[in-house]
């Protein structure tokens, strides 16, 4: 079933392509929007780790021998679970202590899903970014697929640095100032300027 776009979408389109002409083609050219919710948080976010820096293919593969082993991807079933034996299911060692210690942060109440709501973006990338095998650009990725905050502009994501060069800067790569300068004109809706960026780039609808 396709997903239902945050309530926000129609507004952000209309503005978006009142403003800026490239946009408004995007928007015309792409009515396929599927901003998806990713669901559960915790395994959101232990999928983004074990699918570093491999294929689709080969991440799901590792996935589903993982699910396997430890039997419900909870934090309480993972913390209690040796780095180890963990990677007998094709992780690497850092990877399964990366997910140990993304467990332990659930576990312990260093993060508390409920609470997102009531803090801001940056907030939300520090209490992520603390994790180890968290970086910046996957807790960017969480909060436009899982939180589907409306205005995330992740200046490191090529993708969206390939974008922004073929639509707007006649080919050449940003600098991330450049980028982040450029993307204040989509405020407040960055997130949504985002996916019609990358959609222009990729026949399939991008999904994290």
């Amino acid at each position: 079933m396709k997903p239902r776009p945050p309530t926000y979408w129609p507004t952000a389109c209309a503005e978006l392509a009142a403003s800026d002409p490239v946009m408004a083609a995007l928007i015309a050219a792409y009515p396929d929007c599927a901003l998806g919710n990713r669901g559960d948080p915790f395994q959101t976010l232990a999928r983004a780790i074990v699918g570093q820096q491999i294929s689709v293919k080969a991440a799901d593969s590792i996935w589903a021998r993982f699910e396997a082993e430890v039997e419900a991807v909870t934090p309480q079933r993972l913390a209690s679970h040796d780095p180890q034996t963990l990677a007998t299911c094709g992780l690497s060692r850092r990877k399964a202590e990366y997910l140990v210690d993304l467990a332990g942060h659930f576990v312990d109440g260093r993060i508390v899903p409920a609470r997102w709501k009531r803090m801001d973006d940056e907030a939300v990338i520090a209490e992520l970014v603390d994790v180890r095998g968290i970086g910046r650009w996957t807790a960017e990725m969480f909060l436009i697929f899982n939180l589907r905050r409306p205005d995330v502009w992740p200046v490191d994501d090529i993708g969206l640095q390939q974008a922004v060069a073929l639509h707007y800067l006649g080919g050449k790569r940003p600098t991330p100032k450049v980028l982040r300068r450029h993307g204040e004109r989509h405020m407040p809706w960055r997130t949504v300027a985002t996916w019609y960026l990358w959609r222009s780039l990729d026949p399939q609808v991008v999904q994290y």
